[in-house]
Parts: structure tokens; sequence; C-alpha cells
């Protein structure tokens, strides 16, 4: 329920013009010679190869499905693609590109390394989603559907992100040091200051309603008010599962069964926050609770919330201990960041990359300044 309201989306944002984009297949060749264009299933008609050079090789199905791939999941989020399509066509099969370049320079230690970064993502995700196995195997379930991708696809993908900073930070010689991270810690003392915050829980009882078909055909999902009647039949409701919740339920339970929130729902409903980051009317209830308080019905544009309190959490600075891996990735993303252009541009010539696909050729784009996006500063942002 957060200002922007964001739909959780298993597999992480998308960003469709940084160089983690994750294929939709499996990536072309990266130690041969590039393949020549490939028939498609009716065998009329050529996939023709879009870009091509040694150990690169990207069809035109690659790309699309790609671009299909990247507005299914922006979709989801409520987000659409920016409508100049060359540029964006461009833009995709660059990072593809990039990706494949990347990947054709791992090794296996790369490889094992990136596996056991992938696995603890995992653990760690569902240790803070507090799901058991099979509640985190329905929910991949539901969203490996919205990709059309198999469980064995995602996690070959997801593995190979992991990769491409393995990778680039080996193949860039760069190594933090811990002086570094404790430098850049204490000469920047706000970041490291945690506000106060909440730990609360949420029911939401929704008062509007998507129309699942622009979501389906790529576009941004459509949401409309309800009716007064069902308003207020939704509003009934409510006030009976705040009967429920202060008569001694289970509060987490009934959030699960009943909650229209999809970012939390399988949580228990459950976000920890600081101020600004909520509805003013949700976050000015939650924050007026005493621990274990059941609020009032709490009417925003959403529909209707019941929030139970857990937890107050006092302003604090955090610990050096607790940020300084965080640090280091920062400061290595960053390093990343500024080196990249560079690095990637020598290996695209290298390799002899030549675009093949004339209208995409002619697209010209501003010359890249960073890999992968900001890099996320550590510190006090949740």
């Amino acid at each position: 329920m957060r200002k922007t309201m964001k739909l959780l989306v298993l597999l992480g944002a998308v960003a469709p013009f940084l160089l983690w984009s994750a294929s939709s297949a499996t990536p072309g060749p990266t130690n041969g010679a590039a393949v020549g264009a490939a028939v498609t299933a009716d065998g009329l008609f050529t996939n023709t190869i879009v870009a091509k050079g040694k150990g690169v090789s990207v069809s035109r199905s690659e790309l699309d499905e790609e671009l299909i791939r990247i507005k299914s999941l922006m979709a989801a989020q409520g987000r659409a693609l920016p409508e100049d399509a060359p540029a964006v066509e461009r833009q995709v099969l660059d990072d593809l590109i990039s990706r494949q370049l990347l990947l054709s320079k791992s090794t296996e230690a790369d490889k094992s390394k990136a596996k056991a970064q992938f696995e603890a993502s995992l653990q760690k995700f569902k240790t803070a989603g507090k799901l058991t196995d099979e509640e985190f195997n329905q929910r991949l379930s539901q969203q490996l559907r919205i990709q059309d991708l198999t469980r064995q696809q995602w996690e070959q993908q997801s593995i190979e992100r992991a990769m491409l900073p393995i990778v680039l930070q080996r193949e860039l010689k760069i190594d933090i040091t811990t002086d570094e991270a404790r430098k850049f810690y204490d000469e920047n003392p706000a970041k490291f200051e945690q506000p106060e915050m909440v730990r609360a829980a949420h029911i939401l009882i929704s008062t509007r309603s998507t129309d699942p078909a622009a979501a389906l055909s790529g576009g941004r999902p459509k949401t409309t008010e309800l009716s007064d009647d069902q308003k207020a039949a939704k509003k009934k409701l409510a006030e009976d599962l705040l009967k429920r919740a202060r008569a001694g339920e289970d509060f987490a339970k009934l959030a699960k069964e009943y909650s229209e929130d999809p970012g939390s729902k399988e949580n228990g409903g459950e976000y920890t926050f600081p101020r600004g980051q909520m509805m003013p009317e949700f976050e000015a209830a939650a924050f007026s609770l005493n621990t274990n308080q059941i609020s009032d019905i709490v009417a925003t544009t959403y529909g209707y919330h019941i929030i139970k309190l857990y937890e107050k959490i006092p302003a604090k600075k955090i610990d050096f201990d607790k940020e300084a891996s965080d640090i280091k990735d920062y400061l290595a993303q960053r390093e990343i960041q500024k080196q990249f252009p560079t690095y990637v541009q020598g290996l695209r010539k290298d390799a002899g990359v030549q675009i093949l696909d004339e209208r995409l050729k002619s697209v010209e784009l501003p010359a890249p300044s960073e890999a992968g996006g900001a890099a996320k500063t550590p510190g006090t942002a949740p």
C-alpha cells in the first residue's frame, strides 16, 4: 500500500533498459561462430538473426519474446514501456548482446559463486516472507505463468543474472577493502541513520476493480471504482473482519484469507516502514497505535484497511558491521558503472558485433553511462 501501488513481482522489478534483462530463451553461443538463420516451427518463414558477432547471436524471436516478457511484467506492476518502439527495441537488443558477451567471459568459479548467491537470496526471500516451501512454490508458479517460463528456465536465468556483476567485478579487477567501506560509512553518517519505523500488518478490502484483459494484452491494468452498493458490501465485510480480529482471531490468517493487497497478503499483511512511504491516512493510523492494538477501519483511495501494530522501532544509527557487506557491494557497483561503458564497447569491438536489422541499426541511442542502473545506496532506504 505504498503511495505508488506496486504489485509484488517475485522475479524482481523489471528494468528493460538494464544490462541484467533476462533472455526468454537459452542464450546464443558464447564461444563459437554466430549461427545462421533458424527456421520457425511452421518451416515457412525464417527466424532472422538481428545481431551477430564472435560468440554472439540474437534472433528476431529472442528479441520479440524478450520485449513481450518485459511488457507483461511491467503491466503486472501497473507500468508501461515508452512509446518510442524502435529505441526500446534497440536498447533491449544492446542489453542482450552485452549479456551474451559477459557470459562468454564467465568461469566455472563464477557460476558456482552465482549459484550460491541465488540459493542464499532464495532462502532469504522465504525467511523474510515467512513462507513455507509450498507457499513459495505456489507464488512462484503464478509469476512464471505470467512470464511463460519453466522453473528450470527461471533458475538458469536467475543464476546468469547473478553471474553478470561477478564477471564484471573480476574482469575489471574491482576489490573493495574493509577500510574503503569504513571510510564511506564514516563520511556519510546520514545514510546510516535509521528513522523511526513501525512493523504493522493490515487487511485491505479493496474498493477498486481491475480489468485483467488489459494486463494480458500488454497494456496498463485499468482500475475503476466500485459502485456505492458494492462499496457498502465491502465495508460490511471490513466491519465483520474487524470484529473477528478484535475478538482474538489470528490476524495473519485473516490477512492471508481476505486481504486484497497482493504485495502483503501472503506475508500475513506485514510491512515495516518509516514515515513518508505509505498513504497519509494509513501512516497516521499505524503510527498512532500501541503495540498489538488494532485500528478502526481506515479508508484510503485503495479501500478499507484494518491495521494491527506489532512493533515500534525507534530511530537509531545502523552499526558498521551490519552494513559493511552492503557498502562493499555498493562501492563495487559504483565502480562497475564507471568502467562498464568502455569495457563493453571493447568487447563488442573484439567480437565484431554487427546489427543486421536495418531499422534497428539506424537507431541512435545516447552513450551508455552505467551498467544495471544506479547502485542502491546502503543504509536507511528500506
